[in-house]
């Protein structure tokens, strides 16, 4: 039974409709949450972890729903909050209605230093209103600050309704998993609720939306299926999207504002994104795969160039293949008989950064100085998903990764080089081909 039930009839059901005009593909999300609840005069879970990336809905959804519900809540960013006394005191103001200005000179309602002093004014506070008939919400947003405070807030604030004796839900919300945030001595254990990322469709359902109100509908849905073209496979924020959206749409509109054309697609928008170049052409040249439309920088190629030789060529040839000064090597005895099967059936094989980077520079045609633009730039790959990082973060012997793209994609993006390196990449590497 939801919270909205509590006003049974067309009310509830007009107020549930309303959610879903708003929260735009996320239903199953709102449904869970409202299903915790409960009725308002019941008691709720004490706490709720909600995690997820980065503008995928969080704090819109608790936002929107607490206050459509017409529930007692609290907002809280926690970056905003460097100290566990200012959390606390900001909640204190929130439910006094207290609001920092000239006139009070800027000072909170209450000070408030430890936890227990926050507990007994929480619940002195609650009573004084007469709340503790119906629950009432405190959202913690950008909740991972916590761990940087006091070792005892993050335990204490999952158990607040036990120790204040107040129906009280404490709702985080992050970025990180649960595990990230659970102290070694143990803690109550909060419900965890995922909001997975939004997919290209509720994107383009999400950002159609915001048409301008002198354009039909459909002509801007064309726009965002183009943009999302473009900017999909290196974006997904909804917020940078929109902000996207709005950059790119004048330019999009100028040819038939001018009566030049009745529908133009974009020919060729660029924009410097994350360290790599997004383009996008009407006519591509044949034997492209989809991840042709990205132009990466000049260094990300080798890179990946790199990074392709790693995986299919046996680490015992690289001396071979990359020093100038290698000695001699019997051909009878250079290839071991299970590397006679071409690499391209046995798949991508896993290599460390340090034989990646070895490889890079030794094929580079200039001289590289180690710096964090080429580690960003390694990890912009992984963002694209042209590399894949095996592994954990916590491994004593380094991360290692595999190239996911195929030869034809290599050859393709070697084409549009420098000609010295066409020439190099794929005559030197017989064990790869």
């Amino acid at each position: 039974m939801s919270a909205l039930n509590l006003n049974s009839g067309d009310g509830a059901d007009d107020r549930v409709l309303l959610l879903r005009e708003k929260l735009i593909c996320r239903d199953s999300q709102i449904s869970t949450v409202l299903s915790i609840m409960g009725e308002p005069h019941h008691y709720s879970y004490p706490s709720i972890f909600v995690y997820g990336h980065t503008a995928t809905g969080k704090t819109y959804v608790m936002q929107t729903l607490l206050k459509t519900c017409k529930l007692p809540h609290v907002i809280v960013n926690c970056v905003e909050c460097f100290s566990s006394r200012m959390l606390f005191e900001q909640i204190l103001n929130q439910l006094q209605g207290h609001c920092l200005s000239p006139e009070n000179e800027y000072s909170s309602f209450l000070r408030c230093d430890t936890l227990n002093d926050f507990v007994r004014l929480f619940k002195q506070l609650i009573h004084e209103q007469n709340l503790h008939e119906q629950t009432i919400y405190i959202v913690l947003d950008k909740a991972e600050k916590l761990r940087e405070m006091d070792a005892n807030l993050l335990p204490g604030l999952l158990r607040l309704q036990e120790l204040a004796e107040t129906n009280v839900t404490v709702i985080f919300l992050s970025e990180i998993v649960w595990e990230k945030f659970r102290p070694s001595t143990g803690c109550f254990e909060p419900i965890t609720l995922y909001f997975p990322d939004y997919s290209k469709a509720d994107l383009l359902k999400i950002l159609t939306h915001d048409h301008p109100k002198e354009f039909c509908a459909d002509f801007y849905t064309s726009y965002i299926n183009i943009l999302l073209g473009v900017f999909y496979m290196v974006c997904r924020d909804l917020k940078e999207l929109r902000h996207l959206a709005a950059l790119n749409f004048p330019k999009f509109c100028e040819p038939v504002l001018k009566g030049k054309a009745i529908f133009l697609p974009i020919k060729r928008l660029q924009t410097l994104y994350r360290d790599f170049l997004v383009l996008t052409f009407i006519f591509s040249p044949p034997g492209l795969s989809a991840h042709a439309h990205i132009e990466l920088p000049y260094y990300s190629k080798f890179l990946l160039f790199a990074a392709y030789l790693s995986s299919y060529n046996p680490a015992r040839t690289d001396k071979r293949f990359f020093l100038k000064h290698h000695g001699k090597i019997k051909k009878t005895a250079f290839l071991k008989k299970h590397e006679k099967t071409s690499n391209h059936l046995l798949g991508p094989k896993p290599f460390p950064l340090d034989r990646l980077l070895a490889i890079f520079y030794s094929i580079v045609d200039s001289r590289v100085a180690p710096t964090a633009s080429i580690f960003s730039q390694i990890s912009s790959l992984v963002t694209l998903q042209l590399l894949t990082r095996i592994g954990h973060d916590d491994q004593l012997d380094g991360l290692k990764y595999k190239c996911t793209v195929t030869l034809d994609f290599i050859r393709a993006i070697a084409r549009y080089t420098t000609p010295l390196w066409v020439g190099f990449s794929f005559n030197i590497p017989s064990v790869v081909l």
